[in-house]
C-alpha cells in the first residue's frame, strides 16, 4: 500500500512570519507531500490567517486541508466557511472540537463528531474529512476505552481517516491501533510526528496536550543544553528512526508537525528515503 505523507503549518501573525512561510512552503513543495494542513486558532482567532494562507496555496495549485473548529462561531458562520472552502475547491478537512477562548460565554462544547456531522449534513461527501486521534490518550478523556469509543463515532458520523497527536513510544501508536481494530475501526489513523526543534517549547507543548516525553529523550535531550547543534542532529535521528519504525509496522503514512520549520522535515525525509 503506497504511504501517505502530509505536513502542518500554523497560520502566521506577522508579515515577517507570512514571508517565511512562503519560503518554507517553497522549499518543502519540492518533497511532494501528498497535502498540507493548516492549523485554526481557538475560536477562529487566526481565522482570517488561515484563509490567506489557504488562499494563496490554492492558487498554486497545493492541496491544503484547513483545520475546522466551532469555537465561538455560530452555524451561519460555520456554513459560511465551508462554502468559502468549496469555492476555493478546497477537498480536504481536518474537523476539531477545538478550544472555546475564555469569557466567551458559549453554552455547550461542540464536538469533533458533531462537527463531522455537521460538515457532512451540508456539504455531503465533497470533503474528505480528517479527525484526531490520541494513542496517549486525550487528556480530558474518562478512560482509555472511552477515547477508542468516541474516536468510532467521529468515523461513524462520516469522517474519513484520522491523524494522530503526535507520541515519541511507538509503542504507544501500535497499542492503539490494536485497540481501535478490537473496537471495529477500520479507517487509516496516521501517525503524527513532531520534528524536535525548540526543546523548551516541545515541553510546554506536550504538558498541555499530554504527549509524553519519555524520561530518559527528556534527560539525554537536557544533558546537551550548551550544544545546539548537537541536539538539532541527534532529533533528526531520533525522529527518523520513530518514522521508520512506525512505517514498517504498518503506520498507513507520517503527518508531520513542522513548526514552520523546513530543515528537520527534509532532513527527516531524506532519512527515510522517501522519493516522489
Amino acid at each position: 500500500m503506497t504511504k501517505r505523507f502530509s505536513f502542518e503549518f500554523f497560520p502566521p501573525k506577522t508579515p515577517v512570519g507570512i514571508e517565511k512561510l512562503r519560503l518554507v512552503r517553497e522549499q518543502l513543495n519540492t518533497l511532494k507531500p501528498d497535502f498540507y494542513s493548516v492549523t485554526y486558532g481557538a475560536g477562529g482567532s487566526t481565522r482570517d490567517n488561515t484563509i490567506g494562507v489557504i488562499k494563496e496555496m490554492r492558487a498554486e495549485g497545493i492541496d491544503v486541508a484547513p483545520h475546522l473548529s466551532f469555537g465561538g462561531d455560530s452555524e451561519e458562520e460555520m456554513i459560511e466557511l465551508l462554502d468559502t472552502y468549496r469555492e476555493l475547491d478546497v477537498k480536504r478537512l481536518v474537523a476539531l472540537r477545538g478550544d472555546i477562548p475564555s469569557g466567551m460565554g458559549i453554552a455547550r462544547m461542540v464536538y469533533a463528531n458533531e462537527l463531522v456531522e455537521f460538515i457532512r449534513k451540508h456539504s455531503g461527501d465533497h470533503f474528505e474529512i480528517e479527525v484526531a486521534a490520541y494513542p496517549e490518550i486525550h487528556p480530558e478523556a474518562k478512560s482509555y476505552q472511552s477515547d477508542v469509543q468516541f474516536l468510532k463515532q467521529k468515523f461513524d458520523c462520516g469522517a474519513n481517516s484520522a491523524i494522530t497527536q503526535y507520541f515519541f513510544n511507538p509503542d504507544s501508536y501500535f497499542h492503539f491501533m490494536e485497540e481501535c481494530t478490537k473496537a471495529g475501526i477500520t479507517n487509516p489513523v496516521y501517525a503524527g510526528v513532531m520534528p524536535i526543534t525548540n526543546f523548551a517549547n516541545l515541553c510546554r507543548f506536550s504538558a498541555n496536550c499530554g504527549a509524553d516525553i519519555p524520561r530518559w529523550l527528556k534527560q539525554k535531550i537536557e544533558g546537551m543544553s550548551d550544544d545546539s547543534a548537537g541536539i538539532a542532529e541527534f532529533g533528526v535521528e531520533f525522529i527518523s528512526r520513530l518514522s521508520e519504525q512506525l512505517l514498517a509496522g504498518g503506520a498507513p503514512g507520517i503527518h508531520f508537525y513542522t513548526m514552520n520549520q523546513v530543515e528537520p522535515t527534509q532532513a527527516i525525509w531524506t532519512n527515510l528515503g522517501i522519493n516522489r
